[in-house]
């Protein structure tokens, strides 16, 4: 098969493409750098003979104009995403993440032989219904859908992706949605908890103080490779067509203190837990119910949270902290 990604560079979109190179697929990367990165690894993908990388400004309307029209699958993980970018630039994330996906859907239909086109939404869908609705946690897809206040600047973000879910659902093409819910692991820079974690345990000592947001919140993990498999599958599995469906893991369900708790084990230091007051608009819980995933590609997690973040740690020790390499944006 032809495979598109969009945002193909990034910590997701990375290593998607190399898994669909290991089964055989040809991949074309589309990225504008802005926070994706030409490291190490991406140099080692574009190496492989099936794999092309473009450099693409998603909102310009004519830049995919110059591409083919016999793609297989299309994933579109183009997005401003991370806590700290929605914060910064509220107003950017939702007109820029909408009209990436607009762009994304008019190449889609030129295509003569789509098989897919794959939409990476997010867990953040569910926060309004988590405060006005009596929302099932592990949540289903099924949830009725409501929005935290407009006046959030996290809701921005929210808004782009329940939009993108409804302009697949309304295309008339083969999709499928995907709501991720903590997907982490190595390069997935350093706006996001996990990282963001282990680099202040990493750099305090014995004794110190670490600042956690949210410290009582709840959320359930899952590491990189895990959702990779994940998400390939209902890429291609036929039974996924027309599906929205989470990505992730349903247990366990942690505390981010307990998260921080475990990261300074796995870092080796005996640090001690500052908590900081929950940003606006962060939800209290969220743990996806993986019936459906788990019905459409057998697939279960093979990492626990332990094993991720140990993982994980190495990568940033040695690659980002130790060598002062590069990672997203």
């Amino acid at each position: 098969m032809k495979v598109l990604i969009t945002g193909g560079a990034g910590f997701v979109g990375g290593q998607l493409a190399k898994e669909l190179c290991l089964k055989g697929h040809t991949v074309d990367i589309v990225d504008n750098f802005n926070r994706g990165v030409y490291d190490s690894f991406i140099l080692d993908l574009v190496s492989n003979k099936s794999v092309k990388i473009f450099n693409v400004d998603l909102l310009d309307d004519r830049s995919l104009d110059k591409f083919d029209a016999d793609y297989n699958i299309v994933f579109h993980l183009a997005a401003i995403i991370g806590v700290t970018h929605v914060m910064q630039r509220p107003l950017e994330v939702l007109t820029a993440n909408v009209r990436m996906t607009e762009n994304v859907v008019a190449l889609s239909k030129r295509q003569k032989k789509l098989h897919r086109l794959v939409f990476a939404s997010t867990s953040e869908v569910y926060a309004g219904s988590l405060i006005h609705l009596q929302m099932a946690i592990p949540t289903p897809e099924s949830t009725p859908l409501a929005l935290t206040s407009l006046e959030l600047p996290r809701t921005t973000y929210m808004l782009s992706k329940i939009y993108g879910e409804a302009l697949l659902n309304m295309s008339g093409l083969p999709i499928t949605n995907l709501r991720l819910h903590n997907v982490y692991g190595p390069r997935m820079g350093m706006s996001h908890v996990v990282p963001e974690l282990i680099k202040k345990t990493w750099q305090a000592g014995d004794g110190d103080y670490i600042e956690v947001y949210n410290v009582d919140h709840r959320r359930s993990f899952c590491f990189i490779d895990d959702a990779i498999k994940m998400i390939s599958a209902l890429a291609l599995s036929s039974e996924s067509v027309g599906m929205t469906v989470n990505v992730g893991n349903d247990s366990p369900e942690i505390s981010m203190g307990e998260v921080a708790e475990l990261i300074a084990a796995v870092v080796g230091r005996k640090v001690r837990i500052k908590p900081i007051p929950s940003d606006a608009g962060s939800p209290t819980r969220r743990c996806p119910d993986t019936t459906l995933l788990k019905k459409l590609t057998g697939i279960t997690s093979e990492f626990t949270l332990k094993m991720g973040v140990k993982i994980s740690y190495d990568w940033y020790r040695e690659t980002v902290f130790e060598k002062q390499g590069i990672s997203a944006k």
